[in-house]
């Protein structure tokens, strides 16, 4: 061979390339071998964190997807037992859809409508009690704030005054501050207290919508106290 590099300088050159090369690749797994074993174990867990993490999210995402069609089913069976009357079948759907499936938007659904339900039955107390346990543990905001002014409407009813208007103290949000404040007011002008309960329905009046049929109703209750809200408004601009 050396013979042969002595006639044949391109195969000199790339025997010498060659070898670079090797020495270069050599470097490069040792440098490989350093790295991995200085963060090897690192990288392992933190792979096993990563894949485990996904394989537990796609088994959640499994499990929801399994509890949301059990709820509907029990949902579906809580509605004909409302159509039907059958209060015994009802309060079971509700029972068994509150204790297996608190997380879904089916339970909140079903808090409301058998409130309803209870309360055409002459239930108060059960409605009462379905439409606290939507106001505490209904997975949407909106569902939660619907059941505390049922609530509190249902409380005022049964003159529980005191209780409606706690009921009715937690902040609202926009869509339901104007209901709430309607609320106050009945509950105001039941005590017979005439400027909280003119005070309630203005606030009521302004924060609904112009031109919208529920601020007309409000507007005919502060007619009735001796307010023109339209008056008032201009009074206070």
């Amino acid at each position: 061979m050396p013979g042969l590099t002595a006639y044949n300088p391109a195969l000199k050159l790339k025997l010498n390339m060659a070898s670079h090369l090797d020495l270069e690749e050599q470097e490069q797994l040792d440098e490989l071998k350093h790295f991995w074993k200085k963060y090897g174990n690192a990288i392992t867990w933190l792979l096993i964190v990563v894949m485990g993490s996904y394989a537990g999210w796609n088994g959640y995402q499994y499990w929801q997807g399994q509890q949301s069609g059990k709820a509907s089913a029990l949902f579906d069976e809580l509605e004909k037992s409302v159509v039907s009357g059958d209060m015994v079948k009802l309060e079971r759907a509700w029972t068994d859809m509150k204790e297996r499936f608190p997380s879904t938007t089916f339970a909140a659904q079903s808090a409301l409508l058998a409130a309803k339900s209870f309360q055409m039955t002459d239930k108060p107390d059960a409605a009462k009690a379905a439409l606290q346990w939507a106001s505490e543990s209904a997975s949407d905001q909106g569902s939660a704030q619907l059941a505390r002014l049922r609530l509190a409407n249902l409380q005022a009813q049964q003159k529980a005054f005191d209780e409606a208007l706690k009921t009715l103290s937690k902040p609202f949000d926009p869509a339901f501050a104007g209901l709430a404040s309607d609320v106050q007011g009945d509950i105001f002008a039941a005590q017979n207290k005439s400027q909280d309960a003119i005070k309630a329905y203005t606030d009521a009046w302004r924060q609904m919508e112009e031109n919208s049929e529920y601020r007309r109703l409000i507007a005919a209750k502060l007619n009735a106290l001796g307010v023109d809200p339209d008056v008032a408004k201009g009074a206070s601009k």
